[in-house]
């Protein structure tokens, strides 16, 4: 009997015994195509002995250090790397455990920056409907997942939620994709006049959206207009690439794709690659600024934070991104899946939308292609795509409300980025054939 608290008691997982490359084993020998890196956390593949090597390495001379009490090598070495190909003016780097503390720890710079600039009265964040930042109470209630949100709603803070720029669904008919990107940003202003500037202090985002909405990238120029209505009005841009950054979409930071630099960015996922759990907030000179002219103290903190051994795994993960030219090979590799989707999907009954930046790529199914209705929720597609393709050898990331929390389905596909072409027939193979199984159900 075990005793560990599974994610959910009565689908009880297999035991993952040995990785190597894009394949994840079982106990019993049985081969899986990890289709989706886990969570879009294995860019790199399973075993890559460059990176084990590098953790082996630190252990050997320094494991853990709390950073109450001391810098490390690793740690300095992994925030000067990261500096140097951000955006913008991004300066400084705060290295956490994952993605939940990452936002967690940009919702408290955040405010800590205008109370110590003298704005007391800026507390609230402006998100957007059928966005996830993260399990922590302010991510959580950062996030824009109905379903996710609805059993602690008497515990998340008080946050407005704005439409995703979701143009499969809500652009009009007759307007162009840069019609509606300024359109879709423009709610932002809207909500900021109907809530009052004076008492907003970031808005978030994930410059492609994730889990809750399937790979969704925003039309041309929406970043650009969000990034024009944060200045005009003084509140921060975070932009969340917890899932889509460290070169998932095709450039190392998501957002360069979109012409915009944020003042609080995060990171994790990609960043240790799945060899250590290592997350990071990145902000501007001036937010640092601030607070190193103000009280001198960022009011936040947790055990790991810059722990050495797992910032020895981001810098070789980085490097290894870097070094391999693996960032275009995303580009190429993520070509070549979108062609292969496109082939088997395109005419699909019952494909509505295949989207996606890269390696980071989404299906989103419907009952009625012409009239884009989702299957009834009842129906549990996206669960039911799930186990079929996980009892075909193919591990992927289908969810369910889509739409608005409860309606619709969508897969999410984030392979590893050495995904070979022969991979990429397997995994449109099995996925077709795991759709089928769950439509048929």
């Amino acid at each position: 009997m075990s005793h560990i608290f599974p994610r959910h008691t009565k689908q009880l997982p297999p035991t993952a015994v040995r990785g190597e490359g894009c394949y994840l084993f079982d106990e019993t020998g049985k081969q899986y195509l990890d289709a989706s890196g886990g969570a879009a956390v294995s860019c790199l593949g399973h075993g890559d002995q460059l990176i084990i090597y590098a953790v082996k390495a630190q252990l050997d001379s320094l494991a853990y250090a709390h950073t109450g009490f001391f810098t490390s090598d690793p740690a300095e070495t992994l925030a000067d790397l990261l500096i140097e190909h951000a955006p913008g003016d991004l300066d400084r780097v705060y290295l956490v455990s994952g993605g939940s503390e990452a936002m967690e720890a940009a919702l408290k710079l955040a405010r800590q920056y205008y109370v110590e600039k003298g704005e007391p009265n800026r507390g609230r964040v402006i998100a957007r409907k059928q966005s996830y930042h993260g399990n922590t109470m302010g991510a959580l209630s950062a996030g824009g997942n109905a379903w996710r949100r609805a059993q602690f709603g008497p515990l998340l803070i008080d946050m407005s939620h704005i439409d995703p720029c979701y143009e499969y669904r809500l652009r009009r008919d007759g307007e162009t994709l840069e019609e509606y990107g300024i359109r879709a940003a423009n709610l932002l202003e809207e909500e900021l006049l109907r809530v009052g500037p004076e008492t907003v202090m970031a808005f978030a985002a994930e410059p492609v959206v994730g889990a809750t909405a399937g790979a969704l990238t925003a039309a041309p120029g929406y970043f650009k207009r969000i990034r024009e209505i944060c200045d005009q009005y003084g509140i921060l841009l975070i932009l969340d690439e917890v899932m889509c950054g460290m070169g998932r979409t095709g450039s190392l930071f998501a957002c360069d794709q979109d012409g915009v630099a944020p003042d609080i960015l995060c990171i994790a996922k990609g960043l240790g690659a799945g060899y250590q759990p290592i997350g990071a907030m990145l902000c501007s000179r001036h937010i640092y600024e601030t607070i190193e002219n103000g009280s001198g103290f960022f009011q936040h903190g947790h055990t790991y934070l810059g722990h050495p051994t797992a910032a020895a795994a981001g810098v070789a993960v980085v490097n290894a991104m870097l070094d391999r030219n693996l960032i275009p090979r995303v580009k190429t590799q993520g070509d070549k899946l979108m062609a292969a989707l496109q082939a088997e999907f395109g005419q699909h009954p019952n494909v509505g939308d295949i989207r996606g930046r890269g390696l980071f790529q989404g299906v989103e199914l419907v009952e009625d292609r012409e009239t884009k209705t989702p299957f009834a929720a009842s129906r549990k597609i996206a669960g039911r795509i799930k186990t079929a393709a996980f009892e075909a050898g193919l591990i992927c990331y289908p969810m369910s409300g889509t739409i608005d929390g409860q309606n619709g389905d969508h897969v999410l596909l984030a392979p590893p980025f050495i995904i070979s072409d022969d991979q990429v027939d397997e995994l449109v193979t099995k996925l077709s054939g795991a759709i089928e199984t769950a439509l048929q159900a």
